[in-house]
């Protein structure tokens, strides 16, 4: 009878293991190994450019991105602020969130925790950063509220047939703005409803490179744009994880729409040539 009692308590311990709430417990082996540090492939020579949105292009104008006459001009009109020492349409600077597809670049280093019904990708940059991509099978819904990094819904397939799943394709939808592509101030369009879809799976020759095919659709595009995004795993066992703060140690003031610069004294600066200083009307300007 001790006998059987000891089997039957095995039996309901495994059980228990194996069930959570009424569901199966998570098959941490159906699922690719995506754990570690990921951090932006190295472009390919002669690429230039502060994370270029197409990793296999020059940021800026090599970008050649399809956008409509509208935004081309308001891009070039970013690139002419920058050039005359502004930020342009790059919103960063503000310490805002870069929000989607921008992060998904990787300014900084980006992990990846599989769930069995939702995966998290966490970037410390600028403001932390969470994208939970939604697996449980949940349609879109009209109370979302819109956000910069967006509201994911993804599906993992398994494209090889193997028993295991090997790729995760995402949507996301409900954006706000303002946000660009990349830090050159590429535009997307200021109504905010840009689709971002992602196929995202490790590479079959090698399994510390990550792919992200990403297609944008947005009605400042002619097109659908796609672009070939690839990560690299960081090889040490135990990486390094920085603090992104974006306000500590930050020289650039803003005052109104108007951009400065706080000197290592800490008086203001001007940022453009020629500019004017910021309105006083509210201080004793009084001369002792």
């Amino acid at each position: 009878m001790l006998f059987r009692g000891s089997i039957g308590a095995i039996a309901l311990m495994a059980v228990l293991f194996t069930t959570v709430g009424g569901a199966r417990a998570f098959d941490d082996a159906q699922y690719p190994n995506l754990k570690g540090q990921w951090l932006r492939a190295r472009p390919p020579a002669g690429v230039t450019g502060q994370g270029p949105f197409d990793p296999d292009k020059s940021w800026g104008l090599a970008q050649q991105a399809p956008l409509t006459p509208e935004y081309q001009a308001i891009f070039e009109a970013s690139l002419a602020d920058q050039a005359a020492g502004g930020q342009g349409q790059w919103q960063g600077a503000r310490c805002l969130a870069v929000g989607m597809p921008a992060m998904m670049t990787l300014f900084r280093p980006m992990e990846i925790v599989v769930m069995p019904d939702v995966t998290y990708i966490r970037i410390d940059h600028i403001r932390d950063s969470r994208r939970r991509i939604f697996t449980d099978g949940r349609a879109w819904s009209e109370d979302i509220r819109p956000s910069f990094d967006g509201y994911s819904i993804g599906k993992w397939i398994d494209t090889d047939r193997k028993g295991r799943f090997d790729t995760l394709e995402v949507e996301t939808r409900y954006f706000k703005g303002p946000r660009a592509y990349e830090p050159s101030g590429l535009p997307l369009h200021a109504d905010s409803q840009t689709i971002v879809k992602e196929r995202i799976y490790l590479d079959k020759s090698d399994p510390d490179l990550l792919h992200n095919d990403m297609t944008v659709i947005d009605h400042a595009l002619t097109r659908p744009w796609t672009v070939a995004k690839k990560y690299r795993r960081e090889k040490v066992e135990f990486p390094i994880w920085p603090e992104d703060m974006c306000v500590e140690g930050s020289g650039l003031v803003f005052i109104g729409n108007d951009m400065y610069f706080q000197s290592g004294e800490g008086y203001l600066m001007p940022a453009k040539k020629g500019q004017e200083p910021p309105d006083l009307r509210y201080f004793n300007q009084t001369k002792k």
